[in-house]
């Protein structure tokens, strides 16, 4: 699977050797942010340790300093929709690098074939992290006691003022 690639970010599948490390909880690589892995990237390696095979996982590496900052992923998809989750690590956060992540996942999601919707789910105890969706380019639809659902159809909205243009493959 190539890399995405954003004007700040590269989105790239995550090595099999560091995924045993974040499960296993002991290595740490140099080119880790000294707070990666977050609890969400522990989730996401958990994932991939228990879904081999699955694509669209990768990690968030800042591209001005080549750490790995957080990670997204794709979820196996459900009638032609698929969802995602991000997170990115705290030294990183308030930077719009969620949202750009965000924005880049969604937009490749949905140019996978049968895929005509993205969606992420939200705590409503987290506006932040509802903020960044609709900052991708998502809305929310609905929502229950404790959570929110955000969406986006295929084509993706444009992206709003001051925000980053969709990713590029990287080359």
């Amino acid at each position: 699977m190539s890399d995405l690639t954003t004007d700040r970010l590269v989105l790239r599948s995550w090595p099999a050797g560091e995924v045993s490390a974040v499960v296993a909880g002991g290595s740490r690589f140099p080119h880790w942010a000294e707070d990666f892995p977050a609890e969400g990237d522990r989730v996401i390696a958990g994932f991939i340790a228990g879904h081999p095979g699955t694509p669209g996982q990768r990690q968030i590496v800042e591209r001005a300093t080549g750490l790995v900052v957080g990670s997204v992923g794709l979820f196996p998809p459900a009638d032609g929709t698929i969802e995602f989750g991000y997170g990115i690590v705290p030294s990183r956060r308030g930077r719009g690098y969620a949202s750009e992540a965000a924005r880049a996942i969604a937009a490749f999601a949905l140019t996978a074939p049968d895929i005509h919707t993205v969606s992420a789910r939200v705590e409503l105890s987290n506006p932040a992290s509802a903020r960044v969706l609709e900052k991708a380019g998502l809305t929310r639809v609905s929502a229950d006691a404790g959570t929110a659902l955000f969406q986006a159809t295929a084509p993706l909205p444009e992206p709003s003022p001051g925000s980053l243009p969709s990713p590029q493959p990287a080359s």
